[in-house]
């Protein structure tokens, strides 16, 4: 009897883990995301003066940067909540979630490349 209490312990134990990594996950991709609004304003307004398509795409790039690693920290986080108890809902949900953001992050690594000056 004390075994099969320790095992719901443990799985209790983890469930609590997963769901604070879970947040920290999630408050990190936050941050991602307000870094990178401060970061394209900061460009946006040293370049105010000057006009050009380059500022404008300098600019976009550096938003998409951080968003693209915003996306990546989400989707984790998706994975985490489903990852402990997954329901046939939450999966069909997740599921969802992962091919939205997987496209988004898809679309935005490829403007990033074609936009990005050759190194």
């Amino acid at each position: 009897m004390l075994a099969g209490q320790s095992i719901v312990g443990a799985e209790e134990l983890v469930m609590h883990a997963v769901h604070w990594l879970k947040l920290m996950v999630e408050v990190t991709g936050a941050l991602v995301i307000g870094m990178g609004l401060l970061a394209t304003l900061t460009t946006w307004i040293r370049s105010i003066r000057i006009s050009s398509k380059d500022v404008f795409i300098e600019t976009r790039l550096t938003l998409a940067r951080y968003l693209a690693l915003a996306l990546e920290l989400q989707l984790g986080a998706d994975i985490l909540s489903t990852a402990v108890s997954p329901s046939w809902d939450q999966i069909g949900k997740l599921a969802a979630i992962a091919v939205i953001r997987t496209a988004l992050n898809y679309f935005l690594l490829r403007e990033l490349h074609e936009d990005s000056p050759p190194c």
